[in-house]
């Protein structure tokens, strides 16, 4: 059993395997479930500003041809129309952004609740094998995890999808062959993003691990702090406290630098 001062070891494999388990978020839906109502405004509020952001484009277009014609009175109902959907656009996106993170908030917490109420329950041998802290960072950072998840990344990815989706169809009916060229780049670009991108998830998934860790540590150091300073401890402690921090510091590092 590794040292309780030490975040869990799993190899490399194991790591990615999890890392790729898209399926997992179905355990979500028990949570989501309830707030089905407000899933649904922010799906259609979600589809709503894609389709007015693949609509902007097309109006500021007939402004920017209409330029060199004497159409004065056509010029100004284009740039009176592309304002309109650029107000929409941002009114949808606020909208969007508001009910998305509303529904983020309102699942963690239950994800919390739930999380607490199973753990409350565990049998002492459980306890033997983790530190109460490394469980209080679990419940309380892991979380926002998921809350930047639902509440945002989610969100952006099918937004972008949806516009990509949109704009690659808008785009072969405008010219198929230039359509046909600008894909050639794609996977130029795509496949640093997957790569980095399995890295990245590597190295948040053990930056997590020693922020519980230090946690768990700093936990048990301070709900004993009277034996800790009864036996001189506190040198040792601080040490073990720093080089956990030290640790999490550098692996976030390497996030940023991926």
């Amino acid at each position: 059993m590794p040292p309780r001062n030490a975040p869990p070891s799993t190899s490399a494999r194991e790591e990615r395997a999890a890392s790729r388990r898209v399926g997992a978020l179905r355990a979500l839906a028990p949570f989501i479930r309830p707030y089905r109502g407000l899933m649904a405004a922010a799906v259609l509020a979600l589809v709503s500003t894609a389709v007015i952001s693949l609509t902007l484009p097309l109006a500021v277009r007939r402004v920017v041809d209409n330029f060199g014609t004497g159409a004065t009175e056509l010029l100004d109902q284009y740039f009176l129309a592309a304002l309109i959907i650029a107000g929409l656009l941002a009114v949808g996106t606020g909208l969007r952004y508001a009910l998305v993170t509303r529904l983020g908030e309102r699942v963690v917490a239950d994800i919390r609740r739930a999380v607490f109420d199973r753990v409350i329950g565990m049998s002492p041998a459980f306890y033997e094998r983790i530190m109460t802290g490394e469980v209080l960072s679990r419940i309380t950072t892991d979380t926002t995890l998921i809350l930047s998840v639902i509440g945002s990344s989610v969100s952006i990815a099918l937004r972008n999808l949806l516009i990509f989706v949109g704009g690659l169809g808008l785009m072969m009916a405008t010219s198929p062959k230039l359509t046909g060229l600008v894909l050639l780049i794609v996977p130029a670009v795509v496949v640093p993003i997957l790569t980095l991108g399995r890295r990245l998830r590597v190295i948040s998934r053990e930056n997590q691990d020693w922020i519980a860790a230090s946690s768990g540590n700093a936990s048990e150091s301070l709900g004993a702090v009277q034996t800790v300073q009864a036996f001189t401890q506190e040198a040792p402690s601080r040490a073990r406290f720093a080089q956990m921090t030290e640790s999490s510091y550098e692996a976030a590092r390497r996030r940023i630098r991926t």
